[in-house]
């Protein structure tokens, strides 16, 4: 078992190449089903774990029975409908985001495994040195600066505490969106069903371009951490733009301001750009924010004869 270090990304040897084979934990969430789906269409042998994040024997019972190469981590507690919920569910919060993880990286790294853990970027929000629309985004090793939810202080907390586990590939999503605009999970399915919404530039996270880089990752067997969203940042109203011109040109929305949404919201949301330079340098052919949205989700779903 070794590591190997070389400032752009990292690789864990993790023994002799063999055919591969995938645990996943998150069955019942959306990133793990679309993971699950994916391996199916590609012919990669998966599994889902049936133990719980925080309960270390049933982890291990699921590696000793599915025997993978590696293992995918798509659970943990976001809360229903949405962050809001761990404000007042922080115990559970913790259990899932901090124990479990941490327990599910120590477990993989006594077994030699890799382990992909989808986490999240909403951990950093625009400062003097990141100023909004000045394109400077937060780097892999820049500290978490944001503070305003629960969730995202237990995301931060457990970040910080994996960096000392050279085994697990820590993927920074953002506000993740699929083709699939029927899930109530997809930020563009969210966003067209709020009364009013903020437009910020923001980075972002399209799945149906990254979580196929992510089985990618796996296969390189890198580690680190990585921001894990498409280059570059759009803002709310360029998507709802979008949505109008491919989807519903009857579609209409309106804005409010960061004061009026903190007025029916309990924790504050990050926004944010995270610099894609690392990421771009191992997967050249990864596409800017807006052309993944026109090629992977517009496009594929639009209901005009639009060109």
């Amino acid at each position: 078992m070794g590591v190997a270090t070389n400032g752009s990304s990292s690789s864990f040897s993790a023994g002799p190449a063999q055919a591969l084979k995938f645990l996943i934990s998150g069955r019942t969430g959306w990133i793990g089903g679309l993971l699950g789906q994916l391996c199916a269409a590609r012919g990669i042998p998966f599994a889902y774990g049936s133990g719980r994040l925080e309960n270390r024997a049933q982890l291990e019972a699921d590696i000793d029975e599915v025997a993978p190469t590696h293992v995918f981590n798509a659970a943990g507690v976001t809360g229903r409908p949405n962050v809001d919920w761990c404000e007042t569910h922080r115990a559970e919060t913790i259990r899932a985001n901090v124990c479990g993880t941490l327990t599910l990286a120590d477990v993989c790294r006594g077994r030699g495994l890799v382990l992909i853990n989808y986490a999240t970027g909403c951990i950093f929000e625009y400062d003097a040195g990141h100023l909004l629309g000045s394109g400077v985004g937060f780097k892999e090793e820049d500290r978490p600066n944001f503070v305003g939810s629960f969730y995202s202080k237990t995301k931060a907390m457990v970040e910080e505490l994996l960096k000392n586990y050279e085994n697990v590939c820590t993927l920074r999503v953002r506000m993740p969106i699929s083709s699939d605009l029927s899930n109530p999970r997809n930020f563009i399915t969210k966003i067209t069903r709020y009364d009013k919404v903020v437009d910020i530039p923001n980075s972002m996270t399209i799945l149906d371009e990254l979580l196929p880089i992510s089985i990618e990752m796996a296969k390189r067997n890198l580690t680190g951490i990585w921001n894990f969203t498409n280059p570059g940042v759009v803002s709310h109203n360029e998507i709802l733009e979008m949505y109008r011109d491919y989807i519903d040109p009857n579609f209409s929305w309106k804005n409010f301001t960061l004061e009026e949404q903190a007025k029916v919201i309990v924790a504050p949301r990050s926004n944010n750009e995270l610099d894609c330079t690392k990421l771009k340098t191992e997967f050249p052919e990864l596409l800017s924010i807006k052309d993944s949205l026109i090629k992977y989700v517009f496009k594929p779903n639009q209901k005009t004869s639009k060109a």
